[in-house]
C-alpha cells in the first residue's frame, strides 16, 4: 500500500512526500532482504502443504515463522536479563512471600 501526505513549507512551497511501504498481509515491511537457508525435505513439504491450505507464500510463512521467533526469543533473553540484575542485587522472594505463594496455589 502507498501512502503520501502532502507538507507545507515555510515559504509556502508545497512538498510532497511519500512514503511508500509493502503491505503484506497486516504487517507493514519497511523493505526486504533474501535470505537462504536449507531445511529438511519434512519441513519443506510441510510449508508446501501450509501455504497451499492457507493460500499465502512459502516466503510470507517462514518470514512470519523467523519473526515470531525470534521476538519470543529476544522476550526470554530480556526476562533472563532483568532476573540477573535482580539477582546480583539481592532482590530475592523472602521466605514469607514464597510460603504465602505455596499456600495460596496448595489450596
Amino acid at each position: 500500500m502507498d501512502s503520501g501526505r502532502s507538507v507545507r513549507l515555510g515559504c509556502g512551497i508545497t512538498h510532497a512526500i511519500i512514503a511508500m511501504y509493502t503491505y503484506y498481509y497486516g504487517v507493514f515491511i519497511m523493505g526486504t532482504a533474501t535470505l537462504t537457508l536449507r531445511v529438511s525435505v519434512e519441513v519443506r513439504n510441510q510449508l508446501d502443504k501450509l501455504a497451499e491450505a492457507t493460500h499465502r507464500t512459502k516466503s510470507y510463512l517462514a518470514s512470519e515463522a523467523i519473526r515470531q521467533y525470534l521476538d519470543l526469543e529476544a522476550w526470554q533473553v530480556g526476562e533472563i536479563q532483568q532476573a540477573i540484575k535482580e539477582a546480583d542485587a539481592d532482590d530475592f522472594a523472602s521466605d514469607d512471600e514464597v510460603n504465602a505463594i505455596l499456600r495460596k496455589h496448595a489450596s
